[in-house]
């Protein structure tokens, strides 16, 4: 399981908000809900976007952008238009009084001010705990546009045309919709000249360093050393150390044990695995073994990251 895929394993879009909303002028929503990771795609009409740090971003329709939390943030048909409505988190919806609005139901996952309003927005809200998820996050801004003349795929209006039905699987069928949107979206940015993609996803397609990227996460319980991988990958104990380096950020034993110690991280979350369990999963010999690192490179034993 390589870092993308740990970005959705686990809670995945079951843990997601999706939502139609249909809009016609004036209209502003301010975003606070808190919520680590949101989706936007604009399917027709457009919208601006005033972030937290400030100016003003335009979204026309194809446009796709990605919103990390958890600071709040304001989408709306023009910047002057002050917030109708704020968004916190549970997705409850407050007035600018700070009175309680309920949601317009305009049908099956939909609600806007209008039912035939011009802007159509489909979003879905990611609420991904845990530490897999933050080593991708951690390397997205707050804010990501991709114009639609740079990136071209059927998904947003797929999702679009689905997210109204109510059929049999039709929940099962947004989730999976609403990941690969997702993923493809973060791939397209990461493949940007600007997309800062973290090292060690930059370095996956490289003939040395992706090989032995894929083998670790792979069998990360397997008794790994520099030796065995790079025999694994048929190059030299030098040569993969030289390249992984350059390419990664850090030597492999080093990723290995931060990989290993982000899933344990994860893994201690669960109340229904003992440290033994965990230790054997990510590979570590015993409890102790496991203690060991753990306190040595986060700081707190498992048993007090556990009760944290």
């Amino acid at each position: 399981m390589d870092g993308m895929a740990a970005l959705l394993d686990g809670p995945r879009a079951r843990e997601a908000f999706l939502l139609r909303s249909t809009l016609t002028p004036p209209w502003s929503i301010r975003i606070a809900d808190e919520a680590p990771l949101t989706l936007c795609c604009v399917v027709s009409g457009t919208a601006c976007v005033l972030p937290a740090e400030g100016g003003v971003r335009r979204l026309a329709a194809g446009d796709v952008a990605l919103f990390k939390g958890p600071r709040p943030y304001t989408v709306a048909d023009d910047p002057a238009t002050p917030p109708q409505i704020t968004i916190l988190p549970g997705q409850l919806c407050q007035a600018p009084d700070g009175e309680p609005v309920p949601m317009a139901d305009l049908g099956t996952r939909s609600w806007g001010n209008d039912p035939d309003g011009g802007t159509v927005l489909v979003t879905g809200t990611y609420q991904l705990p845990g530490e897999t998820s933050r080593r991708l996050l951690d390397a997205l801004p707050e804010l990501v546009v991709l114009p639609a003349g740079e990136w071209r795929s059927p998904l947003p209006a797929l999702l679009a045309d689905e997210i109204v039905k109510d059929e049999p699987g039709q929940s099962a069928m947004l989730d999976r919709l609403l990941d690969l949107t997702l993923i493809s979206v973060l791939r397209a940015w990461f493949a940007r000249p600007d997309g800062a993609a973290p090292g060690w996803y930059a370095a996956s397609g490289d003939p040395i360093a992706g090989p032995a990227l894929r083998l670790i996460h792979d069998d990360v319980s397997r008794a790994w050393t520099v030796g065995l991988l790079a025999a694994e990958v048929g190059v030299s104990r030098a040569a993969l150390a030289r390249r992984f380096r350059d390419l990664v950020g850090e030597p492999p034993m080093t990723f290995l044990t931060n990989w290993r110690l982000t899933l344990a991280a994860d893994l201690l979350r669960s109340p229904d695995l003992t440290l033994a369990a965990v230790a054997r999963q990510v590979g570590y010999g015993t409890p102790f073994a496991l203690s060991a690192a753990f306190k040595r490179v986060r700081g707190v034993s498992p048993s007090e990251y556990r009760i944290g």
